[in-house]
Formats: structure tokens, C-alpha cells, sequence
């Protein structure tokens, strides 16, 4: 009703203006004439002119009728200049606020609610800079009044903001139009006044508080860099610290550019990912896939039988997957590609500066204008009693032991509920090991849909792990790990213990906190992710705050690219759509909102769901168990919110989201999609297809009903 209210009264005057003709008031052939009978009503009636002139001029400003132009010129040929000047500039601002508010009031939701995602980018810079915007677009009077006050209303500037700003930045070009009021009878047109010179010398002031901005920016740097001594001439362009995902596609960025680059790693090429991560747990998760479809052949119509699990051998697959991927990522590979590879320990002795205690003995110290620091992360270890002289292996640690071992261990407890430890305890249990899981938090995958948790935990029983959640880890003593659960401890032995409970960001030892970087719990980085030092970035996982492969060298890019051309132009790092998987079997991958997210940020959302026991391919497989879950907002809007997929080659199947995400497409581009027969990627398209049954016209539907039994007759 108050913006139906609203509505009515704007078109009121607006309507008003148009069948009154009152624009034949506002010309200045119209004041030119009213000046000299005003000039004596004013003489004996100030304050009544005056107040139903700022009325008026209100009113005009605030429906944004033509002729606020005019108007000012005629407040300096009624008022004078200091009065006109004063008069105007607070009518002015009172009416811009009020066109304001009702843009905000009647337009903001519903446009927000179209282009919010659009709009979020818009309205963070405001918040920051949105003083300057408005007071530079208010300094140019070439830029409609009135278009200004209704865009500004879509936005979160705050309204106090807007109005003071206003009424500083509009002060200078009230002026002009005021005094050229006092001189009436020189003026023809409102183009007498506006001048390409005046306008130019607007643009000008407009730009002022930019360069103040410049300035301080400046200024602060130089604070920053306060008590260093910056090089004359630099060795390098850019030194990059860690050879993992995100140091790898740093030199490769740089090299490509024709920077001269420097990539300093201290252990293997490949970092993580390859040698202890992504890798060898994936290559052990096909094996002991291998085995359960053994193990359940039956299934297929093949008689079962129980696996045998020469584990040695296992693991000497394992890491000869590891091998074959090596040369990608190796010095050889990246010194023909013209990044200098060094191996050995690198630390930021200046901004400027890096040594590298080299692996062969020797110490090279290299001057160089950027620095990229990549140095990844380790896993995180509880500070338990015991655990130092437990034996305790970790998701580094444990592939070494397990290339020792004949058989897999007979018991093994996992320590954590998280992407890692269900994948490692699945694998092992499916290759013979007795696995028990300690969870602290009452369901595994904690971040997930609570379905998607139960289908987890139930997929690990299935394997053959003992799943304990709601669990918390005591203490390790005489072989085995002490837990407590609602008051009770038990304890749980094991031949071989693993932490998989997070990694933190590899941090010390860099140098980093010696020069005054921030390195609270990551490496602290604005949002270009630079350090406080505007030349030296971070990327990956010690700069957060994703721990993905994928996430590490999507960062890079920014990273290394803000590093080499950030003096023309810098990129702020993009966080919109970035995919997971836990490679489970069946595989749990996602991209952007789930149901859990969404209810925690107050996000309206519906949900079409498609589960794959319908699937024509999934069945011919018997890989029914799973389902493709996509958020969309509410009201029939096919704009994807994010999507949840569990089933086989999930990850894969995710792909089309993250795609569609990415370049906003909907989820009517998805079903209009030809996918070919039969394959899991028509789950996609059928999710879709639900989402578009739940929408359809319905009484459109009913009038074309009609109209076929009229064409039967």
C-alpha cells in the first residue's frame, strides 16, 4: 500500500506538469519575463516567495521533472546570489533524497532480486568508494540530475551518504546556474551557460578526489616500505616460493609474458598435490574400487569372490600413477618452458629480496620487483597426549609406510569425518583393512546437505568402516586412541593411525613475519591478494580460503598477473563459482550453494531434485545409488543457485553446472541442451526437465487443452 501510495503520487505530479503545461514556466524566456512582477511581490513577501519557491522546487526534483536547470537560474534572478545559492542547494538535496528514497523504496527489490548477483560487485565498491563516485558524477553537470538520484536508489549507499554528498558535490554547478540568474537578461539558452570550457573545468574538479586518492595511496606505500632500501636494477621479475599448483602456474604465467622468473621449491616439483594429495589418493581409490567390484561381482551378474590385495603391489601402482604424471610438473619441463628452477629454502630477507639456501649447499641471493608466495599447507595434528609417540601417520606421511608393508593394516583408525579421512577410509577398508573413523561432530562431511552425510556414512559402512561420529579423540596410549562419547571413553587399537582432521597453511620459515606480513592463521592478502606490501602476493592454500588443487592455480592466475602489470591494472581474485568433489564412491561434488548454505545466509531458494535410480545408464551399471539436486531462487526464476550431485562420475557430471554458473546460463539453456543417449550427463538435463514440469503454465495449458478438443470437434 505505502508503494502504491508512492506511485500514485509521483504520477500525480508528473501528470499535473504535463496537463497544466507547466513547462511553459520553466524556460528562461518564461522567467526573463515573471522577474520584474516577482522581484516586487518578493520585496514585501521574502519569506512566502522564498518557502513556495523550495517547495516547488522540491516537488519538481523529486517526481524528476525537467526544469530543475531553470529553475536555479531563476532563484538567482528572484533571490540574488548568496540567497539563490542557499535556497537551491538545500531544496536541491531535499528533493534529490526524496527521488531517491522512492527509486529505493518502490524499484530496489525487484530489480535486486533480478540482478543481484550483478549488483553485489556494484554495491561492495559503493560501500568503499562510494563517496567518491557520487561527488565525482555530482561535480559534472552534463550528467542528468535526475538520472543520478533514481540509479543511486537501486544501490546500498546509504542515504545520509548520499544526501551530504550531494549537497557538497551539486554546490559548485548551483553556483554557476544561480549567478548566471543574476545576470538574465545576457542568457538565451541553458547552453550559454554550459560552456565545452566550464564542463571541462567540472570534469576537472570532478577528478580531484581521484588524484587525492592516488595520493594517499601513494603516501601509504611509502609508509609501508618505510625503513627498506629498494634495489636500482632487479635480477628477476618475479621469484616465486613453492613448486605446488599455484607456484607452478605463477612461473608458467610469468614465462609466458617473457618475465624473468625464478621458482624456488624446497622438496618435490609438483608439491601436494602430486606426490602426497590428489595423486596417489586417487590412484588407491581406483584400486580399491577394483576391489569391491570384485568383492560384489554378483552385482553384475558375475559370481563374486573376495579379492586378493598383493599390497605392496597396490601401493607400487600407486605411486607409479605418481611417476608417469611427474614429468609435467618437472625441472626439466619447466626450465625448457624458461623458468629458472631452483631447489632449495627460500626467505623474504626484504620486499625486494629473497635468499635461497640451496639444496647442493650453496646460497644465492636474487633482487627481484615482485614476489609470489605459494608454499601451500601440511596437515593439521591436534595437540593430543601421546600422539607424539603414537606412531601416528598422516596423508603425507602414510604412502611411504604403507610401500613397506606386505599386506594392508589390519587395523586402522582414522582421525577426522572430513573429504579426506572418509576417502581414505573407504579405499583401505575396501582393500582388506579393518577401519574405524573417529568423528567429533555428530555426521561426516560436515559442510554437506545432511542427506548427502548420511548417504556418505552409509556408503562407508557398506565398505566395511566402522563410523564413529560424535566421537572426540582423548588421548593415544599403548597402541591405541582413547575416544569419549556422551561422558564414556573407550578405546579403539589400531596397527596403523591416521590424522586426516585439516591441513593448515605451511607459514614459517619464509621470512614473512620478520618484515611485518600478516600470517595469522594464512598469509593475509587483500582482495587482488596482495600482502601488505603491494608487490608481494600469495596464492593457494597458504593464502586461502579454498584448500583446492583447482582453487590454487585459479589463483595464481590473479596473483601472478597483478604481480607483473599491476601498476596499469590489477584484478581483484573471483570466488563466484568454485567446484568440490570428495571422491567417495559414490563421488559427492558441488558447486555454489547447497541447502545447508542457503539457510544459514538467508538465501531463498526451491529445490529440483532428479534421482539417478531413474537414470536409463545408471541402471544398465547399477550405479543407481545418488541424485542431482539444483537450487534455483523462487518464483519460477531458472538462475542456478548451486547444485549437489551424488553418484558416479559426479565430479565429472558437474562440469555443466559450473559451466552454467560461470556465464550464467539457466537451467532452461540446460534442457535445451541435446545429450546424447545413454550417459549420466542426462541427469543433468533431466533435473532440468523437473524444474521446468514444476513450473508450467498451467492455465495455458488449460486454454490449449480446450483448443485441441475444439479441433476434434
Amino acid at each position: 500500500m505505502k508503494k502504491i501510495v508512492i506511485i500514485v503520487a509521483l504520477i500525480a505530479l508528473i501528470a499535473a506538469y504535463f496537463i497544466f503545461d507547466l513547462g511553459q514556466y520553466l524556460s528562461i524566456a518564461s522567467v526573463k519575463e515573471q522577474a520584474a512582477s516577482i522581484d516586487g511581490f518578493y520585496q514585501e513577501n521574502p519569506a512566502l516567495v522564498i518557502g513556495i519557491f523550495f517547495l516547488v522546487y522540491v516537488a519538481v526534483t523529486a517526481a524528476s521533472l525537467p526544469g530543475a536547470a531553470i529553475m536555479t537560474v531563476a532563484a538567482g534572478a528572484f533571490f540574488g546570489l548568496i540567497v539563490g545559492t542557499i535556497v537551491v542547494s538545500f531544496a536541491s538535496t531535499i528533493g534529490a533524497t526524496l527521488a531517491f528514497l522512492a527509486s529505493r523504496y518502490v524499484l530496489r527489490d525487484s530489480i535486486e532480486a533480478r540482478f543481484g548477483d550483478r549488483l553485489k560487485a556494484v554495491n561492495k565498491g559503493l560501500e568503499r568508494d562510494g563517496a567518491f563516485y557520487l561527488f565525482t558524477i555530482r561535480m559534472i553537470p552534463a550528467i542528468p540530475f535526475f538520472v543520478v538520484n533514481l540509479v543511486m536508489g537501486l544501490t546500498r549507499i546509504k542515504t545520509f551518504t548520499f544526501a551530504w554528498v550531494s549537497q557538497i558535490g551539486m554546490l559548485l554547478a548551483t553556483a554557476v546556474f544561480v549567478n548566471a540568474g543574476t545576470q538574465l537578461a545576457q542568457i538565451d539558452s541553458l547552453e550559454g551557460i554550459l560552456s565545452p570550457a566550464l564542463i571541462g573545468s567540472f570534469v576537472l574538479l570532478a577528478i580531484v578526489p581521484w588524484l587525492a586518492k592516488l595520493i594517499i595511496g601513494w603516501i601509504k606505500r611509502r609508509k609501508v616500505y618505510a625503513g627498506f632500501t629498494k634495489p636500482k636494477s632487479f635480477d628477476r621479475n618475479m621469484v616465486v616460493i613453492g613448486a605446488g599448483s599455484a607456484g607452478l602456474v605463477s612461473a608458467l604465467i610469468a614465462s609466458t609474458v617473457k618475465a624473468k622468473v625464478t621458482l624456488v621449491e624446497a622438496n618435490k616439483m609438483g608439491g601436494d598435490c602430486l606426490n602426497t594429495g590428489c595423486v596417489p589418493s586417487k590412484a588407491l581409490i581406483k584400486s580399491g574400487k577394483v576391489a569391491a567390484m570384485i568383492r560384489n561381482a554378483d552385482k553384475y551378474g558375475i559370481t563374486a569372490a573376495e579379492p586378493v590385495v598383493p599390497f605392496k603391489q597396490t601401493i607400487a601402482r600407486v605411486m607409479g600413477a605418481v611417476k608417469a604424471i611427474e614429468p609435467h610438473d618437472s625441472v626439466e619441463r619447466y626450465t625448457g618452458l624458461g623458468v629458472d628452477v631452483i631447489q632449495g629454502y627460500a626467505k623474504v630477507i626484504d620486499p625486494w629480496t629473497v635468499e635461497i639456501a640451496r639444496n647442493d649447499g650453496e646460497t644465492d641471493r636474487l633482487t627481484t620487483r615482485s614476489i609470489v608466495i605459494a608454499a601451500g599447507a601440511e596437515p593439521f595434528v591436534p595437540p593430543l597426549d601421546g600422539l607424539e609417540d603414537s606412531g601416528y601417520l598422516t596423508s603425507d606421511t602414510m604412502w611411504d609406510a604403507f610401500a613397506e608393508m606386505d599386506k594392508a593394516p589390519a587395523r586402522v583408525a582414522v582421525l577426522g569425518g572430513g573429504p579426506i579421512g572418509c576417502e581414505i577410509s573407504q579405499a583401505l577398508a575396501r582393500l582388506g583393512s579393518g577401519v574405524t573413523q573417529i568423528e567429533m561432530a555428530d555426521r561426516v562431511l560436515g559442510r554437506e546437505d545432511e542427506e548427502v552425510s548420511a548417504l556418505a556414512q552409509q556408503s562407508l559402512e557398506e565398505a566395511g568402516v566402522t563410523v564413529l561420529t560424535d566421537h572426540k579423540a582423548v588421548r593415544a596410549e599403548g597402541g591405541a586412541i582413547v575416544v569419549e562419547h556422551e561422558g564414556t571413553e573407550k578405546s579403539i587399537a589400531y596397527d596403523a593411525l591416521i590424522i586426516a582432521v585439516g591441513r593448515k597453511a605451511r607459514l614459517t620459515g619464509y621470512g614473512l613475519e620478520d618484515i611485518g606480513v600478516d600470517t595469522s592463521r594464512t598469509v593475509v592478502t587483500d582482495e587482488f591478494l596482495a600482502t601488505k606490501f603491494p608487490n608481494i602476493y600469495a596464492a593457494g592454500d597458504v593464502a586461502g580460503p579454498y584448500q583446492f588443487t583447482h582453487t590454487a592455480s585459479h589463483q595464481a592466475w590473479f596473483a601472478s598477473v597483478n604481480a607483473l602489470f599491476g601498476q596499469f591494472k590489477r584484478f581483484k581474485a573471483d570466488y563466484r563459482v568454485i567446484p568440490a568433489v570428495t571422491f567417495l564412491d559414490p563421488e559427492v561434488a558441488r558447486v555454489g550453494l547447497n541447502e545447508t548454505e542457503a539457510k544459514e545466509q538467508g538465501v531463498a531458494y526451491e529445490v529440483t531434485r532428479y534421482d539417478l535410480d531413474d537414470l536409463d545408464r545408471a541402471i544398465a551399471e547399477s550405479e543407481t545409488k545418488g541424485f542431482v539436486k539444483v537450487l534455483t531462487p523462487p518464483g519460477g526464476k531458472d538462475t542456478i543457485l548451486g547444485a549437489t550431485i551424488v553418484g558416479a562420475h559426479a565430479g565429472e557430471l558437474l562440469a555443466e553446472y559450473t559451466l552454467a554458473m560461470k556465464h550464467k546460463l539457466g537451467l532452461n539453456k540446460i534442457l535445451g541442451t541435446v545429450h546424447p543417449y545413454p550417459t549420466m550427463a542426462e541427469a543433468n538435463k533431466f533435473a532440468a526437465g523437473n524444474w521446468k514440469k514444476a513450473h508450467k503454465p498451467e492455465k495455458l495449458l488449460a486454454l490449449v487443452e480446450k483448443y485441441h478438443t475444439w479441433r476434434r470437434g
